[in-house]
């Protein structure tokens, strides 16, 4: 029974991108929740736009409404201070990681987030976001939030109270941005 309680939002079935495409507005970010049941099945809908964009509080979390953030689930910045030359960071993790969330909320079309039906209601509620980027001749992509974040360094994969990894699906990404991304130039946080 405890395992169900414990699986993230990710669990469920692919994202549906022609879905997500779908909801897009003409000059709005549109925002949707999808709480899902213990069998992975959507239970509820709720949708939200905005003509400015959403904006994060935290390094992992960003304001709908006055009722609602909504806390990528699994993933953290580092601990303490670090430093990218090639970027021309130096400063806190917490600040580079914020950033990068920051990034990828300037241009969606579309924010898709699945939580569990748990978290309905809740002021702060976990969940795992998808962005829908398009720029006409360029660029039409759907992009998790988290993998893109981990990949490029800002964040890590958090850990659960008994040092196992939040989120296994992260796994590669996180392999990628140790490669040398964000986070992972400074050799003080490849330590931690």
């Amino acid at each position: 029974m405890t395992v169900g309680v414990c699986l993230p939002a990710y669990a469920t079935e692919p994202v549906d991108e022609a879905y997500i495409r779908s909801l897009a507005a003409p000059g709005k970010t549109v925002l949707v929740m999808e709480y899902y049941d213990g069998q992975g099945k959507v239970s509820e809908r709720k949708g939200y736009a905005s003509a400015s964009g959403f904006r994060a509080t935290s390094a992992t979390d960003f304001r709908v409404d006055a009722d609602l953030t909504v806390h990528l689930y699994g993933i953290e910045p580092c601990e303490g201070e670090m430093v990218n030359r090639k970027e021309g960071f130096a400063g806190s993790c917490d600040d580079y990681a914020r950033r990068g969330l920051e990034t990828l909320l300037q241009s969606p079309k579309v924010i898709y987030c699945r939580a569990f039906v748990s978290e309905t209601g809740a002021k702060a509620q976990d969940a795992t976001c998808y962005g829908y980027y398009s720029y006409p001749g360029s660029l039409d992509t759907i992009d998790m939030f988290e993998e893109q974040l981990v990949s490029l360094g800002s964040h890590r994969i958090g850990r659960r109270p008994d040092g196992t990894p939040a989120r296994t699906d992260l796994k590669e990404a996180e392999e990628i941005g140790r490669r040398g991304f964000g986070m992972w130039a400074d050799p003080r946080i490849a330590g931690q």
